[in-house]
């Protein structure tokens, strides 16, 4: 759970902590008193618990989840011995829930599908109220943005996928109009139906809404290895470097999009950062008859590379099984058959996904004659310190994608 401490000393003497005993992240209680006991499971469901925290007597624990609501946030709270209480609800998201020291409040941010994220808090019973008002300018364009649908679809294995659908605003049903897929990072991740609560996400949620805003349809893709959905679906089998698994959801979301009467399946791109990078690269490399082009933002297109910033120890001739299917899990695996143009944004000092990642593959691609194009920030990091750049790499994914699928 996103807290300061995993273990919270509550009221009764009573210990709380998380568990994943059912599959699901959930908060438990146990007697620091007594000689044994059985922990108590505080919040039953199929729902994840994450931020949280405890007033200042331990009389409650408040904490934000998905129960009830899969793809948002919302506030909850418990006794150390009790059942869960809802604290907020609707189509907004809030998490970071903080209890007052008098213990008549609770402060949290918020956010929904228009407007960003802001600090806002209940007294009581009441209704949340604006902390800040003015952190979002009058000039904030949310009229001009549209409220995503939560969509679900088969991965090509058959496993459910959740997604978050962006349509354009007085969208001409009659017509076909390009369509783009998005893949967010990490891979421990959930896109949600509003502005996230990561900065990295928030840009790629603004993102989405830019690019429905200029005529394309838009599927956010929460893909198996991500969070919110479960421990078997956060731990899938033979996922990323054991398997690319989720290429499977890459392939359902595709297919998806292709059997929308209002989407043109000439006219689908794909793109994404970091682990979307990776994605993007995947369905372009083994699907170029379905996905007409894609940007790809530091992504990684060779396993054995990016597994050593993480382990120092691996060494891929010590295990060349595991070597083996790293690469063959990898995008320049499937080099031969990729066709379709992409544009590779990266930052030359990316500390998480090294830069020879894109060097590899721009060499691989210019070798079998695939259209590319670059943009590659000097001295920038993997999550952009610079907000020029990620303006720049953003009005540069538009125009590649209005280059190569509106016209």
């Amino acid at each position: 759970m996103v807290a300061d401490d995993q273990l919270i000393w509550g009221a009764g003497d009573r210990i709380v902590f998380p568990w994943e005993k059912d599959g699901w992240t959930h908060l438990y209680s146990i007697s620091a008193t007594a000689e044994s006991g059985k922990a108590m499971l505080l919040t039953p469901g199929e729902f994840e618990v994450e931020h949280v925290s405890a007033a200042v007597d331990g009389q409650e624990i408040v904490y934000s989840s998905n129960q009830g609501d899969i793809d948002r946030r919302h506030i909850w709270k418990v006794t150390p011995s009790g059942k869960p209480t809802s604290v907020t609800s609707g189509t907004g998201l809030e998490w970071k829930p903080v209890a007052t020291s008098d213990g008549k409040g609770i402060a949290f941010l918020r956010s929904d599908a228009r407007r960003p994220d802001r600090p806002a808090i209940i007294v009581g019973n009441g209704s949340p109220q604006e902390l800040a008002p003015e952190s979002v300018p009058a000039e904030f364009p949310e009229s001009a943005l549209v409220e995503p649908q939560q969509v679900i679809f088969s991965g090509a294995d058959g496993m459910k996928i959740h997604g978050q659908l962006f349509l354009p605003r007085n969208l001409d049903s009659s017509k076909r109009h390009p369509a783009l897929l998005f893949f967010h990072g990490g891979s421990r991740r959930q896109m949600l139906l509003g502005w996230h609560y990561m900065y990295y996400y928030r840009n790629a949620y603004a993102m989405n809404q830019f690019l429905a805003n200029h005529g394309y349809i838009v599927l956010s893709v929460n893909y198996r290895s991500g969070i919110g959905y479960g421990m078997e679906f956060r731990e899938a089998l033979n996922y990323g470097a054991t398997g690319g698994s989720e290429f499977n959801d890459v392939m359902g979301a595709g297919l998806y999009l292709r059997g929308r009467t209002d989407v043109d399946p000439q006219r689908i791109g794909l793109w994404g950062g970091s682990y979307g990078g990776y994605l993007t690269a995947m369905g372009l490399s083994r699907a170029s008859d379905l996905f007409a082009a894609g940007v790809d933002m530091h992504g990684v297109h060779d396993w054995n590379l990016v597994i050593r910033n993480f382990v120092p120890a691996y060494d891929p001739q010590a295990r060349p099984d595991a070597a083996r299917l790293a690469f063959e899990s990898s995008p320049l695996s499937s080099i031969k058959t990729w066709r379709s143009p992409v544009l590779l944004i990266h930052g030359d000092d990316d500390r998480n996904v090294p830069f020879s990642e894109t060097v590899h593959l721009v060499e691989a691609l210019r070798a079998q004659g695939v259209e590319f194009e670059q943009l590659i920030f000097p001295d920038e990091i993997h999550d952009f310190l610079i907000f020029a750049d990620w303006v720049r790499a953003y009005k540069a994914s538009a125009d590649f994608f209005d280059r190569h699928l509106k016209k």
